[in-house]
C-alpha cells in the first residue's frame, strides 16, 4: 500500500472514529458519506478469505478510529457539553453537504414504489428508537448476576451495528440499554478491581467483534443481492440520523446551558459552513477519483482494496 493511500485511510478512519463517541451519529454513516461503505463492508466480510489484501486496507482505518476516539473525545465532550446546539447543528451540515453526491449514486441504480418503503422504514425505526426511555445505569460491578456476563456479549454485538450498518448509533443504543455510562465506569475500575473489569470489557470487545463481521457478512449479501433496495434503505438510515444526532440528545441534564439567539445564530452559521465545506469535499474527490457504487461482486476485496 502507498504512503499516501495510508494515511488517507488513517484519515477516514478517524473521522469514522469520531462519528462513534458522538451521539445519534454512526460510523457506517460516515463511511458512506466518504464513498468507502462498500469497500469497507468487503474487506471486513473478506477478511478470513483474503486475509492479506483486508488486513492491509483495515488496519490504517482501524488505528485512525483508535487515535480519534483518544484524542478526539475530550474536545468533543467539551463543546457538546459547554455548546450543544451550536455543535450538533455543525455536524448535521457536516452530514446535509455530503448527501446530494451519495443521493446521486443511489438514483443511477434506478428507483421503485418498493424503494420508498425500503426507505422509509429504517428512517422511522431510528428516528423510534430516539424516543425509547432509558432503562438505567445497569450493574457491571463484581456483584454483578450472572446472566450479566451473558448479556454483556450480546449487548457488543448490538452495539457493533454502529459501525456497520448506517445510520445506527452505537453510543446512542448503549445510553438507551443503560450500559453507555456503566462500561465508561469499567475502564476507569480498571485501577482498583483490575480482574472483574478486564473480564467485562473483554466480553464486551468479544460480542463487538462476533456481531461486527457477522453483520458485516450479512449487509455484503444484501448489497450483491438487493443492491437497488439496500442502498434506498441506506438513504433512509442516513437521512434519519440527522433528527437522531438532536433527538438522542439529552436537552433536560442538569449540565446543558440555556440556549440563546447567539447559540442558535452561531449554529446556523456553522451548519451552512459544515454543509459547504462537504458538499466542495465531496465534489472535489468525484473529480478526482472514479464513481463508485454501493454493490459490489463477490471478489470485491482483491478487486475493489488494491484498486488504490
Amino acid at each position: 500500500m502507498k504512503v499516501k493511500t495510508f494515511f488517507k485511510n488513517f484519515g477516514i478512519g478517524a473521522l469514522i472514529g469520531v462519528a462513534m463517541i458522538i451521539p445519534g451519529v454512526s460510523g457506517g454513516t460516515i463511511a458512506v458519506l466518504l464513498n468507502i461503505y462498500d469497500k469497507l463492508i468487503c474487506a471486513i466480510s473478506d477478511l478470513r478469505r483474503d486475509f492479506k489484501n483486508s488486513f492491509k486496507f483495515l488496519l490504517p482505518i482501524v488505528l485512525g478510529a483508535v487515535a480519534a476516539v483518544v484524542a478526539a473525545y475530550f474536545p468533543i465532550k467539551f463543546f457538546i457539553t459547554k455548546a450543544p446546539l451550536p455543535t450538533l447543528l455543525f455536524f448535521a451540515g457536516l452530514m446535509v453537504g455530503s448527501f446530494p453526491k451519495m443521493l446521486k449514486d443511489t438514483v443511477k441504480k434506478g428507483f421503485k414504489r418498493t424503494d420508498i418503503i425500503a426507505s422509509v422504514i429504517p428512517l422511522a425505526l431510528l428516528i423510534g428508537v430516539c424516543f425509547i426511555p432509558s432503562l438505567g445505569d445497569v450493574n457491571l460491578g463484581s456483584d454483578m448476576p450472572v446472566y450479566g456476563y451473558f448479556l454483556l456479549i450480546a449487548v457488543g454485538m448490538l452495539a457493533s451495528c454502529a459501525l456497520v450498518v448506517p445510520g445506527v448509533s452505537g453510543s446512542g443504543l448503549l445510553l438507551i440499554l443503560g450500559y453507555y455510562t456503566s462500561i465508561l465506569n469499567t475502564v476507569s475500575a480498571l485501577k482498583t478491581d483490575f480482574g472483574h473489569s478486564l473480564l467485562v470489557l473483554a466480553l464486551f470487545a468479544a460480542g463487538l467483534i462476533i456481531g461486527f463481521f457477522s453483520i458485516a457478512k450479512l449487509m455484503k449479501y444484501l448489497l450483491n443481492k438487493f443492491p437497488r433496495g439496500t442502498s434506498w434503505a441506506i438513504i433512509g438510515f442516513v437521512v434519519g440520523s440527522i433528527p437522531a444526532i438532536f433527538l438522542s440528545f439529552d436537552w433536560a441534564g442538569e449540565a446543558v446551558p440555556e440556549i440563546t439567539p447567539l447559540h442558535i445564530g452561531i449554529g446556523v452559521v456553522l451548519c451552512i459552513a459544515g454543509a459547504i465545506a462537504t458538499f466542495a469535499l465531496t465534489a472535489f474527490v468525484e473529480g478526482k477519483m472514479k464513481k463508485q457504487t454501493i454493490a459490489s461482486s463477490d471478489n470485491c476485496t482483491e478487486k475493489q482494496i488494491n484498486e488504490d
